[in-house]
């Protein structure tokens, strides 16, 4: 049975990803699929309660909280897309590609960005796969509910971060400024630190299970995308050039987990 249901998926996924790799070929942008990243891990979650016979109980629980936390940021990010326009992240990175290897938009954007993404977001969206699969102890326990307690946390979190930060870049009055209240006092990227906390936090209701314990590679994974790779040190490069008062903030300020500022 998870052999059938991680093929499913796969396939699942696979066709989504090739439909969405067409648009972004025929609008040349593809950095709309940072809204399709969180909900296609909903996606995924709903396709695995249906075809697993687990607990009713830890799949509501995990495919719920994962609706929660994907379609929420999907919304978000698809409206800020939508306003914004093309992410100039996707169009360094597509433009750099492209030179270096020769490749066409059509190339770039398949293996560069689509295929890669598909590959990270399926990793990431294990807790909420395996941890539906049958197994022992079947009703969710201790764990699995301090787990529930910590995505909660990271989803109200993100939610909270990312509110304060469409006030303040809607503010003219912000224009150029650092936002560095609210949690963003506390910690330079309460957004990317709530998404970590969520899948983290799902691990834990997935780790009861014997499969779901396997799963861990989800939530250490988007912890080292948002820490090491795209995520922390990628945004900090561009806003160190752009945001004066920007190298003061990252003095006083932690760069991921919640602490009080220095000074």
């Amino acid at each position: 049975m998870t052999a059938q249901i991680l093929v499913t998926n796969a396939t699942v996924l696979g066709v989504m990803i090739l439909i969405l790799w067409a648009i972004s070929v025929r609008i040349g942008d593809v950095s709309f699929i940072d809204a399709f990243w969180p909900f296609g891990m909903v996606m995924l979650a709903i396709a695995t309660f249906v075809q697993s016979e687990g607990s009713p109980e830890r799949k509501l629980l995990l495919t719920g909280l994962t609706a929660i936390w994907g379609l929420r940021l999907s919304a978000h990010l698809y409206v800020r897309w939508r306003c914004d326009g093309e992410d100039p992240r996707y169009k360094k990175i597509m433009g750099y590609a492209m030179e270096k290897r020769g490749w066409s938009f059509a190339k770039t954007s398949l293996i560069q960005v689509f295929g890669m993404q598909a590959v990270l977001l399926y990793v990431v969206c294990l807790p909420a796969v395996l941890g539906q699969i049958p197994g022992e102890p079947y009703d969710v326990g201790m764990l699995g509910w301090i787990g529930a307690g910590v995505a909660l946390i990271g989803i109200a979190f993100e939610t909270i971060g990312d509110a304060q930060l469409s006030r303040h870049r809607a503010d003219p009055a912000c224009k150029g400024r650092v936002l560095d209240t609210g949690l963003w006092r506390y910690t330079r990227h309460p957004n990317y630190f709530g998404d970590a906390c969520t899948w983290w936090g799902l691990w834990l209701i997935a780790a009861e299970t014997r499969m779901g314990l396997f799963a861990m590679i989800g939530p250490i994974l988007i912890t080292w995308l948002l820490t090491r790779l795209s995520g922390v040190p990628m945004l900090e490069r561009s806003l160190k050039k752009t945001r004066p008062g920007y190298e003061a903030y990252v003095k006083r300020t932690s760069a991921f987990f919640p602490w009080l500022p220095k000074g």
